[in-house]
């Protein structure tokens, strides 16, 4: 008992010597600024005529607008087309996620 008694302190003692309080004198190296890391998840993109009709600062009723301004797009972004027919259109893309 005695023994491990001593060796208990002797380990105390040793961790204890092993700690300097001095800062370091010279010129410090300077600390390089890690980048930034990538997001983790990434919203997929929701296209559609939902999503341009109402998007912020867009107005609904120009979607009926034949000269409506570019930046509500043409029927042909908004339009599904049958695979196996070319021209043949099958519906209006509501929403449309792109992953």
């Amino acid at each position: 008992m005695k023994t491990l008694l001593i060796a208990f302190l002797a380990g105390l003692v040793t961790t204890a010597s092993a700690q300097t309080f001095t800062a370091p004198i010279g010129p410090q190296k300077p600390v390089r600024a890690m980048p930034t890391p990538p997001p983790v998840t990434v919203r997929p993109a929701v296209r559609g005529v939902v999503p341009r009709a109402f998007g912020p600062g867009r107005n609904p009723l120009q979607m009926l607008n034949p000269w409506a301004p570019a930046r509500y797009g043409t029927w042909v972004e908004s339009t599904s087309f049958d695979p196996n027919i070319p021209g043949k259109w099958n519906g209006i893309k509501l929403f449309e996620i792109l992953f």
